[in-house]
């Protein structure tokens, strides 16, 4: 079975890249990653470089109007033959067209429980709204911002005398779990989505519940 040629972007370190390539180099896995593109010189690619897996710069600055970027963009993909781009730290929002034209075949992942703190500063506005759990999402995307079908969630919890520091290391870890587990389900066939909900063929169930703080 052909494994599903996959794209990331990314804007700075790319630790999820890193753990996407450590998926994507076990035995089995369906996904392979085809291209790394970076809107700038971002640390991240050195990963893509070890690993030599194709990498290309995109310059946002380059690009007077966001939609000749996307265009830019949309051309580095289709010249590699991509059928799923994921995004992970990838800075740029991305216009309606990009959107519509991926749609389904875009992937992202977000530092909190989604609907829950979209956008930035997620961990301090967690800490600050005293909830119990946080996590990461990684779901389809759509026009809005960190909006879309949920593919995979990780609940961390909150522990007391956290920081953002604290907070953020721990729903990190979560992440390249979580994000390696929806590639592979995407790429075995296993996710559809209807009426904008995810439903996953054979996927494990989880725990019943979980309680912060423990009884």
């Amino acid at each position: 079975m052909a494994r599903l040629k996959t794209a990331v972007l990314i804007s700075g370190r790319g630790s999820n890249l890193e753990a996407l390539i450590a998926a994507c180099a076990k035995r089995g896995f369906p996904a392979e990653l085809a291209l790394v593109l970076a809107n700038r010189p971002a640390k991240g690619l050195d990963h893509a470089k070890r690993a030599k897996i194709p990498i290309k710069i995109v310059p946002h600055r380059d690009f007077a109007e966001r939609a000749d970027f996307d265009a830019a963009l949309d051309n580095a993909l289709s010249a590699a033959g991509i059928e799923l781009v994921c995004l992970a730290g990838f800075m740029r929002l991305l216009g309606s067209a990009f959107v519509r034209r991926w749609r389904d075949r875009l992937v992202n992942i977000h530092p909190s429980l989604l609907p829950a703190f979209p956008g930035l500063d997620t961990h301090a506005r967690a800490l600050k709204a005293g909830v119990r759990f946080t996590g990461c999402t990684v779901h389809f995307v759509r026009e809005g911002m960190d909006d879309g079908p949920i593919i995979v969630q990780a609940a961390v919890p909150v522990l007391q005398g956290d920081d953002e520091a604290d907070l953020a290391a721990r729903v990190l870890k979560a992440e390249h779990r979580a994000y390696p587990l929806a590639l592979r389900l995407i790429s075995e066939g296993c996710v559809t989505v209807a009426d904008e909900r995810v439903a996953i063929k054979g996927a494990a169930k989880p725990g019943p519940f979980l309680l912060n703080p423990s009884d």
